[in-house]
């Protein structure tokens, strides 16, 4: 049986566009739909400083979001094969834990503890590059004008796990692909020591871009995909791609050294400022775990 594609719900907007989100691609799948709510108890409803009715208030709220949540699926795809658990604890903890035993993990991008100027909220922004399976973020209202997904790519073979999952997205959705290599002039360009031809740096960029990709058109033939190569900063670059599209893909590494970043900054960017839901894939077998809080 396939692992299931789980969503976190706290009865928000965004947590319903997630559930679509979701739901469609655990249909495109063939995968179950697990639904979750974590229910937080706050540090002071302790039993000194008990709140009175504070856990059935909880527990009421939580099964509502459920419902709410099973419907919007079942509504959607009625013969969807569709469970949902409310589970104590911290949502991040509690979403993390959850995606050990999934395939995918999806969140919204702000639940309702978010504030509303906020583009990213704290649990969608934790739980990112934290779990060893793709993470969907989801922004409430989007809709995608050209029907195709994008990839971020660079001269690594760690952009190969995003590279699988985007192409596997692109073929479930019957759609082409765009990966994008942004890349910026070396700063030495300016110091006047060194003399660079940008056309065939972005020549070489692009042999580069293509030669990454060549090896999954060859597995994917039924997807058209093409390579573009922007001299922008790259999160300008994606975040520019994002515009239309139906889904950004990244990978979750970076080239800082630093072992407490548990995103690359561009992957970190592109997931704040993405007009689109975007998927960050870990980069690394296992996930890339991380001591912050």
């Amino acid at each position: 049986m396939a692992e299931p594609i789980v969503v976190g719900t706290d009865g928000s907007p965004a947590a319903s566009a997630a559930i679509v989100w979701a739901a469609d691609d655990a249909v495109r799948k063939g995968a179950p739909l697990r639904v979750v709510h974590a229910i937080h108890r706050l540090p002071y409803a302790s039993p000194p400083y008990p709140i009175p009715g504070l856990d059935d208030a909880l527990t009421r709220a939580g099964s509502q979001f459920l419902r709410e949540a099973e419907q919007i699926a079942r509504e959607r795809h009625p013969d969807i094969d569709v469970s949902s658990g409310m589970v104590n604890g911290v949502p991040t903890r509690v979403l993390v834990g959850e995606a050990e035993r999934a395939s995918e993990l999806v969140v919204g991008s702000r639940g309702r503890g978010g504030f509303t100027g906020m583009l990213l909220g704290s649990v969608s922004a934790y739980v990112a590059g934290r779990t060893s399976v793709p993470v969907v973020v989801v922004r409430p209202g989007h809709t995608a004008t050209r029907a195709e997904v994008v990839v971020g790519i660079d001269e690594s073979e760690e952009c190969e796990p995003a590279l699988a999952y985007a192409f596997e997205q692109a073929r479930s959705r019957d759609c082409p692909l765009r990966a994008v290599h942004g890349w910026r002039l070396p700063p030495e360009l300016y110091t006047g020591w060194f003399v660079y031809d940008p056309h065939e740096m972005q020549q070489l960029r692009h042999n580069l871009a293509t030669g990454r990709v060549a090896a999954w058109r060859a597995r994917y033939p039924s997807v058209p995909a093409e390579v573009e190569v922007i001299c922008d900063h790259p999160v300008t670059a994606l975040v520019e791609a994002s515009k239309n599209s139906a889904l950004l893909v990244v990978g979750t590494h970076g080239r800082s050294g630093i072992g407490a970043m548990v995103l690359g900054s561009v992957s970190r960017g592109a997931l704040h400022h993405a007009r689109c839901p975007i998927a960050v894939v870990p980069s690394e077998p296992g996930g890339r775990r991380s001591s912050l809080a």
